[in-house]
């Protein structure tokens, strides 16, 4: 196992506004690992007062005061170098882990434990933010596929955050809120929790639910494939627009002698049937299409000889 103290240090995540709690937690576990948090967890050192000698007080009293002190103060001078040493760190650790944007809000001061305060005064608003969007999560978080262990970790994960920021949730109502978080698939599973009068902890709510989709697994071939829960699209009101509006194509129109539509006649766009003897382009009755000199001549603008002998016409049509 590697104990480089550097890389306890390098695991440390940035501070960006909305992580103070989980960051503050891995600052102290860096440090403490890397030995060097004295100044975290014992105050400054306090300077013993030298000797004084007394107006009525012997010369070899007051050495012998003075050779006593002597330890006294040695001891302190290494107490104070040793805690001075780790203040000096714990700062730098602590200020280099900090975004510089962020940085200059935080107020200096002299230790890193008052330093620490500074930044808890500074970060609870964006702490209590951050609470809400956690909240925000539970309430609305679902579990669609992916393994229904790390889906009820995850929210028991989010809970341990809220309760580092004194917003502690019961158990009881964390349970509730996995079961809220279920799939339609998990129904029955659902009801026959709430149907008897045992409490599951969140450890035994895992082990259960694991279990349930399992069973779901085996049931189904050993596949899942969770509804989602979102609202299916409603296409029927775009379809609602083309209703009344017949789409033309040949069959239909050979079957019911529906006219093509041409630039410049205007034709109805409801379905027209006309009569066997009726011609198709001018809805004239005596003689078919290809004897209408209308459609003839309409022929003749499209590049095709126009012929004025009846029989001839029919011997070309």
């Amino acid at each position: 196992m590697d104990c480089n103290p550097l890389n306890f240090i390098s695991a440390i995540e940035p501070l960006n506004g909305g992580n103070y709690n989980s960051r503050r937690e891995k600052v102290e576990t860096a440090l403490a690992l890397s030995d060097i948090d004295l100044a975290l967890t014992a105050p400054c050192p306090i300077e013993p007062k030298d000797p004084v000698r007394a107006e009525n007080e012997s010369e070899a009293a007051f050495n012998a005061r003075v050779h006593d002190h002597a330890p006294i103060r040695m001891q302190y001078d290494l107490d104070r170098a040793k805690w001075g040493s780790s203040n000096r760190k714990c700062m730098m650790v602590i200020k280099s882990s900090i975004l510089e944007a962020i940085r200059g809000v935080i107020p200096e001061c002299d230790t890193a434990r008052e330093y620490l305060i500074n930044m808890e005064s500074q970060f609870t608003v964006s702490s209590k933010a951050y609470a809400s969007t956690l909240i925000r999560k539970l309430n609305t978080m679902k579990y669609t596929n992916g393994g229904i262990r790390d889906h009820i970790l995850r929210m028991s994960n989010m809970t341990s955050k809220l309760k580092s920021m004194d917003m502690e949730l019961p158990e009881e109502f964390i349970i509730h809120l996995v079961i809220t978080s279920l799939p339609k698939e998990f129904e029955t599973f659902a009801v026959n929790y709430n149907s008897q009068l045992e409490k599951w902890g969140i450890e035994k709510m895992i082990d259960m639910c694991v279990q349930e989709e399992e069973r779901l697994k085996g049931s189904s071939g050993d596949t899942i494939n969770y509804l989602s829960q979102n609202k299916k699209r409603n296409y029927q009101n775009n379809n609602s627009k083309l209703q009344g509006k017949p789409q033309w194509n040949a069959s239909s129109s050979k079957a019911h002698g529906k006219a093509p539509m041409h630039d410049h006649h205007q034709r109805s766009n409801h379905e027209v049937v006309v009569d066997k003897d009726t011609c198709k382009w001018c809805k004239i009755k005596g003689y078919y299409q290809k004897d209408c000199v209308e459609f003839l001549k309409h022929l003749c603008g499209k590049g095709i000889p126009y012929e004025e002998d009846p029989a001839k016409r029919r011997e070309k049509h």
